[in-house]
């Protein structure tokens, strides 16, 4: 029970206690050494050599660091990280025991101190960097969110004890004492290390890999280059460094304060002991309790500012009460979020970048950004308060300057951690074929001129597709060349191009082509002739509606029936109802052989006329043996806009070869038939292979109304027409002139899509679950067929489980730059536990709290870790499987519906009927058969 609320307060999962009390206990050690050996030097250096030398040992101790980084960077080429550690610490225990054994002898002199004062001040940024590398490689960046907290408690315990075992050794003992003790502690580290790595970073075998690829592959790059090179680690950088100048401000300045208050100094070391306990104990209070869900709700971009913001408030509250209580504020949000919640945030700031890189940069931060800053803080309070004898109160609007200077650095930092996770994930998928990338479109006038000029084809007519309404005069010449291509589709597509450019373009050559022997050539040309031309109707309707070419007089008979739409009276001139009736007769003779073009362009030419005595002859060549003539029966259908071909038209929505042409057919109808389509989907009357399409035919009405219709069907049942409904409000909102949408109405889509997966996973979870248990009172047989009908539908709701992660992908797609979204969700269902970590944390840092908190912690569980998920109680409840049933047959499509019903009848209890009585009443009648059926045969048990 104490494991379990243990687990549940900082949120550590199954397999990862261990490791991080290891890891706990690692800079529990480090910190406790520190506190020991910190203030000893410090008090033997102040000692001897007075407070005045301090702000010159911050500038020695920035050249130090300069110099040994150098160093240090050449042995993380050479050498692992596991073998840098573990000489550090022999070296700093060695330097500690030294000193030990020097103060035993009385032995001090001033080098031996700025030896000393140096070595402890590398000692503080190294190690505790180093740990923090070592977390790194520990935890990736989810674990790391949820544990860094809980670990960096140790640093802040580390810290409280360390304080209290100097002063009862040292007071007891002796300094020399205390030393040798912090020396002997420090090679407790040891130890520890070796565990963790033997226990997690072995295992892995990652780091290592990487770290001998790149020692073989790259060459040695200065740390400085690297950080330039990269604005994540420039603006880490910069904050790291800001960060220290205004602590060291505001601690000279709490310092210059608290010793005027009180001259005393016993009051004074009093005071200071007091309220540095104090800090620590709120520092631990707010790791433990506080920073895990700060960053959780936040983000850790958005955490960073809480450190400046506070600062700020304080140092505005400051010059209006210049008074010590307003500093000792300040302090304390200094001293206690400093080393908790803005420690965290810092160190997984740097997680996105890659491991070896990390490494250096990390170092060269930690160590030499951090003492320059030090250094540079040194400089500001000798030159600006001392040399300038600027009163103390100063120094606060130096440091709101500095604070301005860190909200802005941590803004910048936000995106340029996206972007790294961004790459992160993109060079993940950058193997894969998970999605494959739309090559280029050529744009250029010259590349269009080339194309036009080959013989290619299908470049021709996908390049007059693209350009299509779009007048170009320099193409002008090449498209007219067009109309002598040997290609009769070519030369259609470029009559319908000269419709761009001046009327009556190239009259001469289309009217040549009027002989042409092909139907479609010589509809376009006439069309032309009668749209874009000076020729009048009638001459054109007296020269070729009788003309004793059968290619002629039916492209004319069409174009009669086009006109005579707008134009009533054009069709009781020319006779246009008689026409098509000797032609209908003509065609529908037994004995008669007729080309199929023929017979398409009189489907077209009825579809125009609108006569409903002739749309049987439509009907009879929907379903032909010959598409071609299936294509034009379909386009006819549309162009009558009668109700009785919609449902025809639907069926075909999921042939391949008939799919667009049925939804432009559709199309003609009008909004209206939106209504239709809404009927269908709530009545579950519409076939399982047309369901996905019907968005799609909304969608390309591009209206108002469209936008409203997709949403409502985004409240179906059918999760099929939930993601497709999705696809076609992302595709319109990619058009240029796109409508706006409701963002309120997506959020609680969202959020409801979310639940949807959710009750999904648990539904699965609670099936499986049943699958593996025995039941004695059932003979193999027909326990073999409960558990298929079982496995029967959980394959159905994985298939739903993908689609709804998708459909969740593409509502967010909607609030969010879609470019994102994409890389995120590509990341999630890749075969790189990487890249789904990676993007995890992407979406923790970009979504708002509502939905982060509705759907985040649902996503990583099921995608990341998802055998665990459905096998344990962790994020989910498994539920009885009678309420499963419920929840299935109340909010489910017919499919669901359909299988859920088959393992009612499979479980054989009579009690099932209780719980269908109120589903008795189905849309569907397939479903609404099912269910009788299942009623009927659990009676008679």
């Amino acid at each position: 029970m104490i494991r379990s609320a243990f687990k549940k307060i900082f949120d550590i999962r199954d397999g990862e206690i261990y490791i991080s009390f290891l890891m706990q206990f690692y800079i529990f050690l480090v910190i406790t050494v520190l506190l020991i050996v910190k203030p000893t030097i410090n008090a033997l250096f102040l000692s001897t050599l007075g407070a005045d030398q301090l702000p010159y040992g911050y500038i020695l101790v920035a050249v130090t660091a300069i110099v040994s980084s150098y160093f240090y960077n050449r042995a993380i080429q050479l050498f692992s990280i596991k073998r840098i550690v573990i000489s550090t610490l022999l070296v700093f225990s060695t330097f500690f025991l030294v000193l030990s054994f020097l103060l035993h002898l009385a032995i001090l002199n001033i080098w031996i101190l700025y030896f000393y004062y140096l070595s402890v001040s590398l000692f503080a940024v190294l190690v505790t960097s180093q740990f923090w590398i070592l977390a790194n490689m520990v935890f990736n960046a989810r674990e790391a969110k949820r544990l860094f907290g809980f670990i960096g408690s140790g640093a802040i315990a580390g810290g409280i004890f360390g304080g209290y075992l100097t002063t009862i050794i040292a007071s007891t003992y002796g300094n020399k004492i205390a030393i040798a003790v912090a020396g002997i502690l420090i090679l407790c580290c040891i130890p520890i290390l070796n565990s963790v790595w033997r226990f997690r970073i072995k295992r892995l075998n990652f780091y290592q890999r990487k770290q001998r690829k790149t020692r073989e592959y790259e060459n040695y790059t200065s740390s400085f280059r690297i950080i330039l090179s990269s604005d994540h680690l420039k603006y880490l950088a910069l904050i790291t460094g800001v960060g220290v100048i205004v602590a060291k401000l505001v601690d000279f300045q709490f310092s210059d304060f608290a010793n005027s208050a009180i001259p005393d100094s016993d009051d004074l070391a009093s005071f200071f002991g007091f309220w540095f306990s104090t800090f620590n104990v709120i520092a631990l209070l707010i790791q433990l309790f506080l920073t895990n869900r700060l960053l959780s709700f936040f983000g850790v971009t958005s955490t960073l500012l809480i450190l400046p913001l506070g600062i700020a408030l304080g140092c505005l509250l400051f010059l209006t009460f210049p008074e010590l209580w307003v500093l000792i504020i300040i302090k304390g949000m200094d001293g206690s979020f400093k080393q908790s919640i803005n420690k965290a945030s810092l160190e997984l700031s740097i997680l996105p970048i890659p491991y070896q890189i990390k490494n250096q940069a990390k170092s060269y931060i930690d160590v030499v950004v951090d003492s320059l800053a030090t250094g540079i803080s040194g400089f500001l309070l000798i030159f600006l308060i001392r040399r300038l004898n600027l009163p103390t109160s100063y120094i606060t609007i130096i440091i709101l300057l500095f604070l301005f200077v860190w909200i802005l650095l941590i803004y910048k930092l936000r995106e340029a951690y996206f972007n790294s996770f961004r790459s992160n994930i993109q060079n993940s998928l950058s193997g894969d074929d998970t999605k494959k990338r739309e090559l280029k479109k050529e744009s250029t006038v010259s590349t269009a001129i080339r194309i036009l000029r080959s013989e290619n084809e299908k470049d021709i007519l996908n390049l007059l597709d693209r350009i299509n309404d779009i007048r170009l005069k320099s193409l002008k010449i090449h498209i007219i060349q067009l109309l002598k291509h040997p290609s009769e589709a070519v030369v259609s597509a470029a009559i319908s191009q000269l419709y761009s450019y001046d009327r009556g373009t190239a009259v001469a050559q289309v009217r040549s082509l009027i002989t042409s022997k092909n139907d479609e050539i010589v509809f376009a040309a006439m069309q032309y002739l009668l749209l874009h031309t000076d020729l009048t109707g009638d001459k054109i309707f007296h020269s070729y509606l009788d003309h004793p070419s059968d290619y002629i007089a039916n492209a004319a008979l069409l174009c009669l029936a086009k006109e005579a739409v707008d134009n009533p009276k054009i069709a009781e001139k020319y006779q246009l109802t008689h026409r098509v009736e000797v032609k209908v007769n003509e065609l529908s003779l037994p004995e008669s052989d007729h080309r199929k073009q023929e017979i398409a362009e009189i489907l077209i030419t009825i579809g125009y006329t609108g006569l409903p005595k002739y749309y049987s002859f439509i009907s009879a060549h929907l379903y032909n043996v010959d598409p071609y003539i299936t294509r034009h029966a379909i386009r006819a259908a549309g162009l009558t806009q009668d109700e009785r071909f919609v449902t025809s038209l639907m069926d075909f929505l999921s042939e391949d070869d008939f799919n667009e042409v049925a939804i432009e057919a559709l199309k003609n109808y009008g909004g209206e038939i939106t209504k239709t389509i809404l009927r269908l989907d709530q009545s579950e009357g519409l076939k399982d292979n047309v369901r996905q399409y019907i968005p799609k035919v909304v969608q390309s009405f591009k209206t108002r109304s469209s936008i409203k219709v997709l949403l409502r069907l985004l409240g179906s049942k059918d999760i099929l027409i939930r993601l497709e409904a999705t696809k076609s409000l992302n595709r319109l909102q990619q058009d240029p002139n796109r409508l706006r949408l409701d963002q309120k109405k997506i959020t609680r889509f969202i959020l409801k899509e979310s639940k949807y997966y959710k009750n999904t996973i648990r539904a699965i979870a609670t099936l499986q679950n049943a699958i593996g248990k025995e039941d004695t009172s059932r003979d193999y047989d027909s326990l073999t067929e409960l558990n298929i009908a079982r496995e029967n539908l959980v394959e159905i709701l994985q298939v739903q489980l993908d689609q709804g992660l998708q459909c969740i992908f593409k509502l967010l797609s909607l609030k969010y730059d879609h470019s994102d979204i994409e890389v995120a969700y590509y990341g999630l269902i890749s075969d790189h536990k990487e890249a789904k970590v990676n993007a995890v944390e992407f979406l923790d840092n970009l979504l708002h709290a509502k939905l982060k908190n509705a759907m985040l912690s649902l996503i990583e569980y099921h995608v990341i870790e998802s055998d665990q998920y459905l096998h344990t109680s962790s994020g989910t409840h498994i539920i009885s499987e009678s309420t499963c049933i419920s929840n299935l047959m109340k909010n489910r499509g017919k499919k669901v519906k359909l299988a859920v019903l088959y393992l009612i009848r499979q479980l054989q209890e009579p009690r099932y009927i209780t719980y269908l009585k109120p589903y008795r009443k189905q849309k569907n009648r397939e479903v609404q058969k099912a269910l009788d059926a299942t009623i009927a045969y659990l009676s008679t048990l």
